[in-house]
């Protein structure tokens, strides 16, 4: 079975790196709907590896609910609360099947595999937070050379101006030295 999600509110990153919309409520039924499949899997499955391309799209949703919920707490339609209820109701769901799925890998005797999947991802996930970082550092830097061009642009037109104001000046003092012959 394929998890559909149909674009609406969040934004969700897709696989080209363009953002596409999604609606949160989507998100999180097709969270419930992968735990729900997993679940399922898990109960009748012979071998773990079936389950990888399962458990992924299950925290593939995971990820899309909790952007969603994001995207949509930052858009300012829904409130505190709600949007924090959501959110962790699908988190605990998922932190709970995670659960089953250790018991499950241990029960394999395949923990050394649960073991190296959660390095990898621990692994990933502070390459994301030290990329998402670089990515701030990036556009920080970007905006502050934009507002130093700024800063010099309005420089150069005050000196420009300064100027103008002074050589319109120099020859308004000249034409008046020259009418009057008072000046020096």
């Amino acid at each position: 079975m394929e998890l559909v999600i149909r674009p609406q509110r969040g934004v969700v990153p897709t696989v080209a790196g363009e953002e596409i919309l999604i609606d949160p409520v989507t998100a999180l039924a097709g969270l419930q709907s992968a735990i729900g499949l997993v679940k399922k899997a898990a109960a009748v499955a012979n071998d773990l590896g079936g389950l990888g391309v399962m458990i992924g799209r299950m925290y593939d949703a995971k990820s899309q609910a909790t952007k969603a919920m994001v995207e949509t707490k930052r858009s300012g339609n829904k409130s505190n609360f709600g949007v924090a209820m959501q959110i962790e109701n699908a988190l605990m769901q998922t932190a709970k099947l995670e659960s089953e799925l250790e018991l499950l890998y241990m029960q394999t005797g395949n923990i050394l595999t649960w073991n190296r999947i959660k390095a990898r991802a621990a692994e990933m996930d502070r390459e994301d937070a030290h990329l998402a970082r670089q990515a701030k550092a990036d556009e920080k830097k970007r905006k502050e050379k934009e507002q130093e061009i700024v800063e010099i642009a309005f420089a150069a037109v005050f000196i420009f101006l300064v100027a103008v104001f002074a050589i319109f000046s120099a020859g308004e003092l000249i034409d008046f030295c020259q009418k009057t012959g008072r000046c020096g």
